[in-house]
């Protein structure tokens, strides 16, 4: 019997049909449509089909299929050059509409940080474990250490410090803000932590959700805390803070008693510690360090005369936790030292603290300027000739301070070399001398070879410490700058 495409187009083996009005389908076709349709739901099928139409106009397949809706097929791109566009492509889903080129987004996210701009801070969390640990075994046994994580850890991100802290002996965590302590309970950081100051009585519930500290120096804050935790069964616990001097926030030393007694009434309230300040630690004179030690300890008698428990008692920063010992009392609040600085030179040689932030780039451009020509904006360099004017992609936006412009210098090779002109908003340059000296021959810099904007390298180093000299600030205000993410922070 001859074949005859009308006796497949009915199931039940109907003949005979074969004059068809326009628009007619037969039960065979219509069967077969909704079991590809249905196939089609499947992902494999559908993958398929649709690398055949992608392929029809003209993609690349890759063997296996492609990727669509956000799933990975995981042979795709496994066998492009990585330099080939190809790679961050993938096939359009020409079912769903789609016409190329598509960027895949997953492969677009994997291009490293650092090759993104070229310049990028680096964080080493042995330094900071190293510091911990140092600053820990300082200490009489007994005494804890509470390590302050705020200002996203001067710059050094918080939750990755915090936690390496707390391993390597660190007991409780201060903050300056309710939104950095929630950072630190949403990561899964449990310890406790201390708020060190008041924040506003609106934050209150945000405060008792994540068990959050805070410190209590007004009568207001304190009673609308107390009834905000009794009015759904929690204790309300705060550290007090002293004002022995530095009047910035506190309580007078010599009101305390007077304070304690328009509170203290209050059930649910809790006083876990007490706390001063000591705004000389980092100076040579050491006379108001004292006169601050002596109001603190006639505010905490008073405390004590009233038949009231002051709690922990802390009072140390970094310089005084170094510097004097009598007065770490049951705990220090360390900050700088665990990244490595040193609040004042009386500190050098009494503690081993390591650095833990660097500060890198790659070159990005590279020429030779004619002697006499300036360089940067205002021409507040110019050219002696003989050198190699490099470029790096970190500017007083990313924290190198623009009145470090000219005074500074930069690592490369092992060797040191001189910032030049003004430092721009996003670049700055530096120079490289093409004359030899002695048995030391000159450098060829390359674009793309890696700078050190702070770090060291042999003998060659830029300080952070450095920096902050030439300005007349602090450690803390650099690390800080250069912390603020816009430019990637990697952990080593």
């Amino acid at each position: 019997m001859a074949y005859n495409r009308a006796m497949e187009e009915l199931p039940n083996g109907f003949t005979g049909f074969t004059k068809r009005d326009p628009g007619f389908t037969s039960a065979g076709e219509a069967m077969r449509r909704a079991r590809a349709a249905t196939e089609l739901g499947n992902d494999e099928t559908r993958y398929k089909e649709s690398g055949r139409k992608a392929a029809q106009h003209g993609w690349q397949v890759p063997h296996g299929g492609i990727m669509f809706d956000g799933q990975r097929r995981p042979d795709v791109g496994r066998h492009l050059d990585p330099n080939d566009m190809k790679r961050y492509l993938r096939v359009p889903d020409v079912l769903a509409g789609e016409t190329g080129p598509i960027f895949n987004e997953e492969a677009l996210a994997e291009i490293p940080l650092t090759d993104r701009r070229w310049s990028w801070v680096e964080i080493s969390l042995p330094a900071i474990r190293h510091n911990t640990l140092t600053v820990k075994r300082s200490l009489a046994p007994g005494v804890r250490l509470m390590a302050v994580v705020k200002a996203d850890a001067y710059g050094h991100g918080a939750v990755q410090c915090a936690r390496t802290m707390l391993n390597s002996g660190a007991e409780q965590l201060a903050v300056a803000s309710v939104d950095e302590g929630i950072e630190l309970r949403q990561a899964g950081i449990g310890a406790p932590i201390l708020m060190l100051s008041e924040p506003p009585v609106s934050a209150i519930p945000l405060l008792l959700a994540h068990k959050i500290m805070p410190t209590v120096f007004t009568i207001e804050f304190a009673i609308r805390y107390a009834e905000a935790a009794d009015q759904i069964g929690l204790r309300a616990p705060f550290h007090l803070k002293i004002n022995t001097g530095m009047n910035r926030i506190g309580v007078r030393f010599d009101e305390v008693d007077e304070f304690l007694r328009q509170i203290s009434f209050h059930r649910a309230l809790d006083l876990a510690g007490t706390f001063t300040h000591f705004a000389t630690a980092d100076e040579t004179d050491t006379l108001e360090v004292g006169r601050a030690k002596d109001r603190f300890l006639y505010a905490l008698d008073t405390m004590r005369a009233a038949g009231v428990d002051p709690g922990l008692i802390h009072a140390s920063n970094s310089a005084a936790t170094t510097r004097f010992p009598e007065l770490r009392y049951d705990m220090v609040r360390v900050g700088l030292s665990l990244y490595g600085y040193y609040s004042t030179p009386e500190m050098f040689g009494m503690i081993d603290l390591h650095p833990a932030m660097s500060v890198h780039a790659r070159i990005t451009d590279v020429k030779t300027v004619p002697l006499g020509e300036g360089v940067s904006y205002f021409f507040t360099y110019r050219s002696g000739g003989y050198a190699k004017i490099c470029t790096v992609p970190v500017g007083y936006a990313d924290g190198l301070r623009f009145n470090l412009s000219n005074r500074i210098n930069f690592v490369m090779g092992g060797r040191q070399y001189p910032q030049v002109g003004n430092i721009c908003m996003d670049q700055c340059m530096f120079e490289v001398p093409q004359r030899s000296r002695g048995t030391q021959a000159h450098l060829e810099p390359q674009i793309g070879d890696e700078v050190l904007i702070v770090g060291e390298q042999g003998d060659a180093f830029a300080t952070i410490d450095q920096m902050a000299d030439i300005l007349g600030t602090s450690s803390y205000e650099i690390c800080i700058g250069f912390g603020n993410l816009r430019m990637p922070r990697i952990y080593t």
